[in-house]
């Protein structure tokens, strides 16, 4: 590529190393002449010792358990609310508050936190496989958005499998969304929309987006956070190969995830797997994951589709980090947390 090539189609392809050699971060850009990604971002020897003893402790914990696929869905929600899981207690926090909309099928609940001064509105979609999680769950990451970047925070409880499989999932997010649109100015007092969620609320989070463009001419998104997302339910060849070694997912489980929600097997069916849309008029996005995640090509093929549509979008890869990593109390998911909220207040200012 010439100099004169670059000048007439610029791109914005950035890599910083944070920290020391251990701790490499790979950032990717905007808009593909060139997409470099450092290869010493996928080096063993750059995971910091603390990422790797969280690691090996959950490994070790979960592999003393029995897989949670062989337990009921019903049975591994309650332990979970009991805060029997590997994840401890829940944690609330006082500014969340529920209120409830019309559903497609029924009331859905919205787990709601306002911050004192809004500039933004944060639609966000729990993951948990589309079978288990719901709002109030993400209470903590939730109030730290809300406060860090001034935006209200509207996270959906919407239906899950195998009692209410596809399409009642993207469904309810639909709702809600087209329901936060008709009233986020009343409400919030501010139309800067954003949207996101983690693993498969980030799939429920870009199947939202499309169904409001293509369902209601609806392309006012002004970016999405989109964070270890499960995008082709068919299974990314990392998630095919990954395995049973459970750091959070393993193959079988991502799989029988699939196939409650999905009992059909339609996979790559675009309004189930997004990485088969098209992905035309679509907001930036910044796409987060870890080396250590089954679903980390989702997000590197996401990422380059997005692009290709020439959508803005950034990607954001943390060595040994393992799916769910920022929900842990390490320095890798500080940095994970901060580089979301830096990209929503980038977008909102503008």
């Amino acid at each position: 590529m010439t100099i004169g090539s670059i000048l007439l189609n610029p791109v914005k392809c950035v890599i910083e190393l944070f920290g020391s050699n251990h701790n490499r971060i790979y950032r990717g850009g905007f808009l593909a002449g060139m997409n470099l990604i450092d290869p010493q971002v996928f080096d063993p020897a750059n995971i910091d010792s603390a990422t790797a003893e969280l690691n090996s402790k959950i490994d070790k914990e979960l592999s003393a358990l029995p897989p949670i696929y062989t337990f009921r869905p019903q049975d591994i929600r309650a332990a979970r609310a009991a805060g029997n899981s590997i994840w401890g207690p829940i944690r609330h926090v006082a500014e969340a508050q529920d209120r409830m909309i019309a559903g497609p099928a029924g009331e859905i609940s919205l787990r709601v936190i306002v911050p004192d001064k809004v500039q933004a509105v944060y639609l966000h979609m729990h993951g948990g496989g589309f079978m288990l999680g719901q709002a109030d769950h993400f209470d903590e990451l939730l109030n730290t958005i809300a406060q860090r970047c001034r935006a209200a925070v509207v996270s959906v409880d919407y239906r899950l499998a195998p009692e209410n499989p596809y399409p009642a999932g993207p469904d309810d997010c639909e709702a809600a969304a087209v329901w936060l649109v008709d009233n986020c100015l009343a409400e919030f007092g501010s139309k800067k929309l954003f949207i996101g969620g983690e693993s498969a609320g980030a799939n429920l989070a870009a199947l939202t987006l499309l169904r409001m463009r293509d369902r209601h001419g609806f392309s006012g998104f002004c970016g999405a956070v989109l964070t270890y997302g499960v995008y082709d339910l068919s299974m990314t060849p990392s998630a095919r190969n990954w395995g049973e070694r459970n750091l959070i997912l393993t193959t079988n489980l991502i799989r029988w995830f699939n196939e409650n929600y999905v009992p059909s097997g339609n996979y790559t069916k675009p309004d189930i797997s997004p990485l088969y849309a098209d992905l035309h008029g679509m907001p930036a996005a910044l796409f987060t994951v870890g080396t250590l995640d089954p679903l980390i090509d989702d997000s590197l093929f996401m990422h380059m589709r997005w692009q290709a549509a020439r959508n803005p979008s950034e990607l954001a890869i943390y060595p040994g980090g393992i799916h769910a990593f920022d929900a842990f109390p390490i320095e890798l998911a500080r940095q994970a947390n901060t580089r979301m909220t830096e990209f929503i207040n980038g977008l909102a200012k503008e």
